[in-house]
């Protein structure tokens, strides 16, 4: 992923000071930057930036990288995990070298094909 700058919240907050001016008073408009401006601020104030900063990275990362969780050698390995209880819905695994996906059914845990990036030709 490529890095992607921290934004400087006061600056930020000037910029949106500016908007504000140029929107009429009640306007949608004001009123949604307005919204914006008490949010940064509530993160600067609240000390909530190293939370925000990473929720940020997550939203506007396009990397499209999956994270494997486990990989098993044998679909027989997966299946005792699977049935071990330790398997999370929506995790993804690697069994004999393809992707797959955890999924809660009613009742029971199961994997469903989900073919991992390195998998798929350039135009799937």
């Amino acid at each position: 992923m490529a890095d992607i700058p921290e934004p400087d919240l006061d600056e930020m907050l000037l910029v949106l000071n500016a908007v504000i001016r140029r929107c009429a008073e009640g306007s949608k408009e004001r009123d949604a930057t307005e919204l914006a401006q008490l949010a940064l601020l509530y993160i600067r104030e609240s000390g909530k930036r190293d939370d925000f900063t990473r929720y940020r990275e997550r939203c506007v990362n396009t990397s499209f990288t999956i994270e494997v969780s486990h990989e098993f050698t044998t679909w027989e390995e997966a299946e005792l995990w699977l049935a071990s209880g330790q398997a999370r819905h929506a995790e993804h695994v690697k069994i004999a070298g393809k992707g797959f996906l955890a999924v809660q059914l009613p009742g029971r845990m199961s994997f469903i094909d989900r073919p991992l990036p390195e998998e798929l030709g350039p135009d799937e």
